[in-house]
């Protein structure tokens, strides 16, 4: 007896269709590693339409008031709530997330992200209108930028269209989002719940691969491209977005550097360390994966940190007990594991570095220690459940070593010094340094990177003026 799949479906013009070829993709569960639905794998026409769907709609949303953008997103946030076991068993069943830590640690953030860009549509800040010219007036205006195409990664499938779509709306534009190809159950599930809220094509959902994402960010009718994902892909899309000038927001990788010096709480840290390192299975441009320690306590730390891993549970998405689950594909274990593999000779491996189990793609909770800062686990970000640890003499070097990667998204310091802990945040070159935590993020705050991590803000008002444009009026007094 065979079960029958699951069939998702585009979300365009307030219509769910099939793809218009008909083709699809299988949607597996990364805790089985079973097929349990099936995805429009959208081509040309599929993205045509959401595109003339968004533009059709975009001149009535932008003329919306902000009170009514704001209503609009409080009744979306209200419906997540209401909906919020649904919404966390698609998200758990595409991901292998744990069911409880979904729950208790994405949901409520991602409710609360909504309500602060319902409330954000209302704030919008600019110059005063004045006279810096005789006779004259000028006036500021923000305005939205229009359609925006907009492309989410698998690490946090709901999360990260929360993150996309919510600024958007807030700011009158409309939007085209397509969830990454292995993780689309939740942003489909989002769709139906948000049908009877906005007005139909403000906003639109497209399934499909790689392709389908350079189709949107090519095509002639949106005004911005927006992405979550690697390097590779974020230079591709602003290759192709430079093609018509389209404005480019980029959230990339990370390599989050972990500064612990000899006074810090080490008990405290290595505790904090391993939550923010493995979480996710280490599936977070953010997470706590490359840690530095002074040569101090660098032996009691890793024995430390190697207990904490060994303590740490990976399973099934019902276990309560677990951490986190397994890593997205079988593409990104392969991954993971082939780090392990090629670690070199001075490295060492103090826990995990191994699958767990047969069925689904899990990965053991994993320290490695020994390691040279131009080591290739060092200077490339791993994406899974892998924390690496270097030692270092001074604050000079521990600078030169956590600033010496490509990726500039996230660090933090532990210290009880406040004095160094406020020098090691002014140089830090890295779009966010925590001081003894890691991880935390708040709706307020702005989250986004420098150099290979991207451009633009996430979050806060900051991510929320990314989705507008600022036009100059000037007016004569003279009549």
């Amino acid at each position: 007896m065979t079960t029958e799949l699951r069939r998702l479906r585009n979300y365009i013009g307030g219509e769910f269709k099939d793809a218009a070829d008909g083709r699809t993709t299988d949607v597996v569960n990364p805790a089985t590693g079973e097929v349990y639905a099936t995805a429009p794998l959208s081509g040309q026409a599929d993205v045509d339409a959401a595109m003339a769907a968004a533009a059709a709609a975009f001149p009535g949303w932008r003329d919306t008031t902000p009170s009514e953008r704001q209503k609009a997103l409080l009744k979306i946030a209200d419906a997540f709530e209401a909906r919020a076991e649904e919404l966390v068993a698609a998200e758990s069943e595409n991901t292998g997330k744990p069911l409880g830590l979904t729950a208790s640690e994405e949901l409520p953030p991602m409710v609360d992200q909504i309500r602060f860009f319902a409330g954000a549509a209302r704030l919008l800040e600019g110059r005063s209108a004045g006279e810096y010219m005789d006779g004259m007036t000028s006036i500021i205006r923000r305005e939205p930028v229009g359609v925006c195409a907009q492309v989410a990664p698998w690490n946090y499938p709901m999360m990260m269209a929360v993150w996309k779509f919510a600024p958007a709306i807030a700011a009158g534009n409309t939007v085209v989002l397509k969830p990454s190809d292995t993780t689309p159950a939740s942003t489909v599930l989002m769709a139906e719940i948000i049908d009877s809220i906005l007005p139909k094509g403000v906003f639109n959902v497209v399934c499909g691969d790689r392709e389908t994402g350079k189709a949107m960010v090519e095509h002639a009718t949106p005004a911005m491209a927006s992405i979550t994902g690697s390097v590779r892909a974020g230079m591709q899309v602003a290759e192709s977005a430079s093609k018509d000038v389209k404005r480019v927001h980029l959230e990339l990788g990370g390599k989050a550097p972990v500064v612990v010096f000899e006074d810090a709480d080490i008990a405290k840290a290595v505790e904090d360390i391993a939550v923010a390192g493995y979480f996710n299975a280490g599936q977070d441009c953010t997470a706590a994966t490359r840690v530095l320690v002074h040569e101090s306590v660098h032996d009691e730390f890793v024995a430390a940190l190697a207990k904490a891993a060994a303590d740490t549970k990976t399973g099934a998405p019902d276990d309560e007990d677990v951490l986190y689950g397994p890593l997205n594909n079988p593409n990104q274990l392969a991954q993971v594991a082939g780090f392990i593999d090629r670690l070199p000779a001075h490295a060492k491996v103090e826990a995990g570095g191994h699958r767990v189990g047969d069925k689904g793609y899990f990965y053991a909770p994993t320290v490695v220690s020994g390691l040279k800062q131009d080591d290739e686990i060092v200077q490339n970000e791993v994406f899974g459940p892998v924390i690496t640890v270097q030692s270092f003499a001074d604050e000079a070097q521990a600078l030169e070593y956590a600033n010496g990667v490509e990726y500039a998204l996230a660090s933090s310091v532990w210290t009880k010094d406040h004095a160094r802990a406020m020098r090691m945040s002014k140089h830090l070159d890295f779009g966010c340094v925590w001081i003894n935590t890691h991880i935390p993020l708040v709706a307020e705050m702005p989250h986004g990177g420098f150099k290979k991590s991207g451009y633009g803000k996430d979050l806060s008002a900051y991510g929320f003026e990314d989705y507008t444009r600022i036009k100059h009026v000037m007016t004569s007094l003279d009549g």
